[in-house]
């Protein structure tokens, strides 16, 4: 699972849930992949991120380090920044590990780099 996935995912449709959001990562399985950098595309989806979820994600899997705590004006410019942006979005991926729901604790599981975030039928809110 990639951390641009992680940013847009929540477990508001579990039931007694109202955010769901950020979800937790618990990590068992973290590895690298180089993919190619596209600076148009990062420059674009960065203002579509949660900043702060994202930092907190790296950091959950050993890796805040890439990428600054918060977002800095100028971003679009700044080409270090903006290679530091990709990686951590594109090409560090959890192959395995679970999510976990931060209001009720349901952990979502992650298998070869896929959540599954299927509920059960009693768990769904209506």
């Amino acid at each position: 699972m990639k951390l641009i996935t992680h940013n847009m995912l929540t477990s508001q449709s579990l039931k007694g849930v109202t955010v769901g959001y950020p979800l937790g990562i618990i990590a068992r399985d973290v590895r690298i992949a180089e993919i190619d950098f596209n600076p148009e595309f990062i420059i674009k989806i960065i203002p579509k991120l949660d900043w702060p979820a994202l930092w907190r994600a790296a950091e959950s899997i050993g890796h805040a380090d890439i990428i600054p705590k918060e977002l800095q004006k100028g971003y679009d410019k700044d080409i270090d920044f903006l290679k530091q942006a990709h990686h951590a979005l594109f090409e560090i991926d959890v192959v395995s590990g679970d999510l976990l729901c931060p209001e009720s604790g349901r952990r979502f599981p992650i298998n070869d780099g896929i959540p599954n975030m299927l509920l059960n039928e009693d768990e769904v809110n209506n």
